[in-house]
């Protein structure tokens, strides 16, 4: 960094803590005349230079709110990496190249823009293809240059973040949207980022790390492949950068590594910086673009996550609830540990399986932690040796007698889970009721699981079809607490509404145990949405596997619900309330394209798609989405994480996709 840019740093850093003593506390600390001197020689500095800081006392001229984020397309998506939390993968990863080791912040990845010197466009990273425009919020910012002596186009990438001591003071005196005090500078850096109004985002303390070059800064064609190079161009610019190390010679080990991360690491902590693991990536740019991506991560680099803090705590109860299939969910109930600034006392056990394992009883010394920074979760039992067998003999909720039922899960491992069959059971009934009216099956919007749950106390609702007769009882209704008639009149327009309705909807409403949204749109294609054909294939013994896609388990499961005599009155009554959509007539004459026809299995995390979304537009190709991978499997869509079925499918031959293949195949 040059001097010049340095001592305006410096000017700006001295200037505000002035204007800070003058303004709030009103003890000036130097007289007027010395302030403007000040004032003067940055300004003479910024114009000599073009390097102009944005919280410079030279720009206090305000801010410029808008009235909503507008949505941009990255000019180069900004994926994430795949992670580990092993080192040694690290270190290998690394091999003999040379690399970077870096700080991995805890806030809200950022673009910034700038032509001809001065900042044009600053973006959030958004889906990793497009972003939010946040340029308006630039200069309420602690560090970004607003101008910089570099004319040619820059595009640069960093985070965003508010530093752990800043964070500290901020946090008792601002809530989040639910009213509720911030757990981590991180979602507090978030939300900060994406205001409306910079006037809020100017308390918040933002600053803005760099990590990556985008474009520019190559002119040294001696330095050009190198981001060790471009990050230090950006240095002398006069940006902030992330903390890294670089790993350059051959004799680098893996102590040497541990030993670089244990470094960044104390460093983050002395300077308060909010981190949330290391980052490696490649130094040579060229050999990173040869890496390629998958739909959702650059090979180029990888993270390493640390590992999860545990905290102790004291097990004081197991409590387990009923959900809408009958089985009995279990949560451990907890003495409050605060992590990652947020209270946890409640975590989900899974399965009995997963209590015996750990031996788990009330009363035992527990590790807990929260995964990934979001899930809680208990990792260990302090206290083993003394577990008694704590299955409830009879469900929490109705009182009946509890059974447990044991199945094999994929990796050939007993698991445990206990079961309420009572089919009148309250609490399976409200989640029954919850389901019904999600936006997956009939769509009802106003039947809150609150009011649903009230409804069934007062017992207006034995009955899914009682939903659509709710005007009976429109007096007590309107007698409810959040009741008005503008409340109700929109509550009945919205189940009016939802008369309209699909095959899929209303089969995904009846909640035959597999049968969702996927397995419902195969159905719906193979009996032309007719409900009646798809009724007699079930009361006849029809096989159901032989629509690919559709196993032997959901096969029973369909014929099994409909011989239960409640189940086919539900099904035959139900449908009197409803007008079924006729299936479009175009999905039967598709542009052929190379999926049609073909079965299609996708695989792992996906960037753009949920499971549902991403089979749903399988089936509008014209094309089939498997479940599991067969020679009958044409193509492969692989995700992050996406483990065995893409070993079998690179053994079979099967032609694999990543996520963007598959997008830039479709478009």
């Amino acid at each position: 960094m040059n001097d010049s840019i340095k001592n305006i740093k410096e000017l700006v850093n001295v200037l505000n803590q002035h204007r800070h003593a003058y303004y709030n506390l009103n003890a000036p600390i130097i007289p007027d005349k010395e302030y403007d001197r000040l004032y003067d020689e940055l300004d003479r500095l910024e114009k000599e230079t073009g390097f102009v800081l944005s919280d410079s006392p030279t720009q206090a001229v305000g801010y410029m709110p808008v009235s909503a984020l507008k949505k941009v397309s990255l000019e180069t998506p900004l994926l994430s990496l795949d992670k580990t939390k092993q080192m040694e993968e690290l270190f290998h990863f690394i091999g003999n190249r040379i690399a970077l080791i870096m700080l991995k912040l805890d806030g809200l990845t950022v673009e910034l823009d700038y032509e001809h010197g001065l900042l044009v466009r600053a973006s959030t990273r958004g889906d990793g293809v497009t972003g939010e425009k946040i340029t308006h919020n630039i200069p309420a910012f602690k560090n970004v240059p607003l101008s910089i002596p570099y004319k040619k186009k820059l595009r640069i990438t960093g985070e965003a973040l508010i530093y752990k001591d800043d964070f500290e003071q901020l946090k008792h005196t601002l809530v989040d949207s639910n009213g509720k005090p911030y757990c981590n500078s991180r979602n507090l850096a978030a939300g900060s980022v994406r205001c409306l109004d910079p006037e809020t985002c100017s308390k918040r303390q933002i600053r803005f790390l760099a990590f990556k070059v985008l474009e520019g800064l190559d002119e040294d064609s001696n330095y050009k492949d190198s981001k060790n190079f471009h990050l230090y161009q950006l240095h002398k610019l006069g940006f902030e950068i992330c903390p890294y190390f670089v790993a350059d010679n051959t004799d680098y080990a893996l102590k040497d590594l541990k030993n670089d991360i244990i470094k960044l690491q104390d460093h983050a902590e002395r300077n308060n910086i909010p981190i949330d693991g290391i980052v490696v990536s490649y130094d040579s740019i060229s050999y990173s673009d040869s890496c390629g991506r998958t739909g959702r991560f650059y090979k180029d680099g990888l993270a390493y996550k640390f590992e999860d803090t545990t905290y102790e705590s004291v097990l004081r109860e197991i409590e387990w609830t009923p959900t809408r299939t009958g089985e009995l969910a279990p949560v451990a109930a907890f003495d409050t540990v605060e992590i990652d600034g947020c209270e946890v006392s409640r975590a989900a056990l899974h399965n009995l399986t997963f209590i015996k394992d750990l031996e788990l009883a009330p009363g035992c010394r527990i590790l807990v932690s929260k995964r990934n920074m979001i899930i809680p979760h208990v990792e260990e039992n302090l206290d083993r040796g003394s577990y008694q067998d704590i299955t409830p003999p009879v469900c929490p909720c109705c009182g009946e007698k509890t059974r447990i039922h044991s199945r094999k899960s994929s990796d050939n491992r007993l698991i445990e889970t206990v079961h309420c069959d009572n089919p009148s059971c309250e609490s399976r009934q409200l989640r029954r009721f919850i389901h019904f009216v999600g936006k997956k099956a009939m769509n009802i919007q106003g039947l809150s699981s609150a009011t649903l749950e009230k409804f069934l106390e007062n017992g207006w609702l034995l009955s899914f079809q009682d939903i659509y007769h709710l005007d009976r009882h429109k007096e007590e209704i309107l007698q409810m607490d959040g009741f008005g008639e503008a409340s109700y009149e929109n509550l009945l327009e919205a189940i009016h509404t939802s008369c309209w309705t699909t095959f899929v909807r209303y089969l995904v409403a009846m909640d035959i145990p597999l049968i969702g949204r996927t397995i419902s749109q195969l159905l719906e294609e193979h009996f032309a949405g007719d409900l009646n054909a798809f009724e007699n294939a079930a009361l006849n013994g029809y096989d159901f596997t032989q629509i690919e896609g559709i196993g032997s388990i959901s096969n029973s499961n369909i014929h099994t619900w409909f011989t239960e005599e409640s189940n086919l009155q539900l099904w035959k009554t139900l449908q009197t309330e409803m007008i079924f959509e006729k299936r479009k007539e175009e999905k039967r004459m598709r542009k052929e394209t190379i999926f049609t026809g073909k079965t299609i299995v996708a695989t792992g995390k996906l960037e753009n798609f949920t499971r549902d979304e991403i089979n749903s537009a399988i089936l509008e190709l014209g094309a089939k989405p498997g479940s599991s991978v067969s020679k009958k499997t044409d193509f492969l869509i692989a995700g992050e994480k996406a483990g065995s079925k893409l070993t079998k499918a690179q053994e079979l031959g099967i032609k694999i996709l990543s996520e963007a293949e598959f997008l830039e195949l479709i478009a």
